[in-house]
């Protein structure tokens, strides 16, 4: 049997959210598990998640699925309702709705009786600069004296734009957010994201909403997971199944990209981007073999790669790392011009999945 495998360490989970709880100790902790549960598998992060006070998620089918999964955690729909339609599950599934346009409002206010009497939370997300979605400060105000009005117990929240690095944006948006925390007191409030955790621990608030900092994977260009006092929680590993000898000037994969410099030992991997294995690299990249890191070489194919291993001792079936604890996504990311978000949330269904 093909032997690509994606293995997810609780442990590493349970403890990446018991670090969110140090940073924010006053804080109710919304983990974002939305997307798969950023690629991890929702089904398989759930139970090491289950100290958390809420879930946070793109969409209804998302929050069903947990639902389904018999969870009871608060559950807030980060994007909101996409049609009036979706309110019956909302409040038969007692989820929380996120509004950030005027639509939106209106729909809530149509089932205010039956919301309202299930002690569910409305989060108000304001416009601050990042414009993609959320109500510009010039209105947001208005919108929830309204909802306070028709008996809602609101949540003030907004994304940082440039949490993970300095820029002027960021003090706009805090202020902004503080301008109208103020206005609209009193009123439950949250703005962290992961990065925001653990730039901006005076603005924790009531609620912090960490994500890729829960799978082990860094927030920030210039700091890795391990300066972070984090673990990563996905190892995606293969085994090599061919080894070849290859001479001096002699090719490897593809569009013959690879030329050897010198007598070199290449191993074939089981994986390629068929699995969800990135193709394209702007600089080196590597894989580890018993925590030794070790190029790959030439073209990734659909289903293979190939490794020099001149300087390690390989053999057929010898497992690769493709990521996780000794090769970081966060470094594969980076050599393919990307982030290890993208890696994590890509990953086809092909890989063999175990929960350890």
């Amino acid at each position: 049997m093909r032997q690509a495998t994606v293995y997810i360490d609780s442990d590493a989970l349970q403890y990446n959210l018991n670090r969110v709880k140090q940073l924010a100790p006053h804080s109710q902790i919304v983990s974002m598990v939305k997307a798969n549960a950023y690629g991890h598998g929702v089904k398989d992060c759930l139970a090491a998640l289950d100290a958390t006070d809420a879930f946070g998620v793109a969409c209804l089918e998302e929050a069903l699925e947990i639902r389904q999964l018999g969870y009871s955690q608060p559950i807030t729909l980060i994007e909101g309702i996409f049609s009036e339609d979706e309110m019956q599950q909302v409040i038969e599934h007692k989820l929380e709705c996120l509004i950030h346009q005027s639509q939106q409002v209106e729909w809530l206010i149509q089932h205010k009786q039956a919301y309202n009497a299930l002690g569910l939370k409305v989060w108000v997300k304001l416009n601050s600069g990042m414009n993609r979605l959320g109500f510009k400060v010039t209105e947001i105000i208005d919108v929830i004296q309204r909802l306070k009005s028709e008996g809602f117990r609101c949540v003030l929240t907004m994304h940082f734009a440039n949490a993970d690095a300095d820029h002027p944006l960021n003090e706009q948006q805090k202020q902004q957010f503080l301008h109208v925390k103020e206005a609209c007191a009193p009123i439950l409030a949250s703005c962290c994201n992961s990065a925001a955790i653990y730039k901006y621990p005076e603005l924790h608030f009531d609620f912090v909403r960490p994500g890729i900092m829960l799978y082990g994977a860094s927030p920030f260009a210039d700091k890795n997971v391990y300066e972070l006092d984090l673990k990563p929680v996905m190892t995606f590993s293969a085994e090599i199944i061919a080894l070849n000898q290859i001479q001096q000037g002699e090719f490897v994969g593809y569009g013959s990209s690879f030329t050897a410099s010198c007598p070199s030992n290449i191993a074939i991997v089981s994986i390629g981007y068929g699995d969800g294995y990135p193709r394209a690299y702007l600089k080196p990249n590597f894989v580890a073999i018993d925590e030794q890191l070790v190029p790959v070489i030439g073209r990734v194919s659909m289903d293979m790669i190939a490794i020099d291993v001149t300087q390690v001792k390989a053999e057929l079936g010898t497992k690769v790392e493709l990521w996780g604890k000794h090769r970081l996504v966060d470094d594969v990311a980076a050599a393919n011009g990307t982030i290890g978000y993208e890696l994590l949330c890509r990953l086809s269904n092909r890989p063999i999945r175990k929960v350890i």
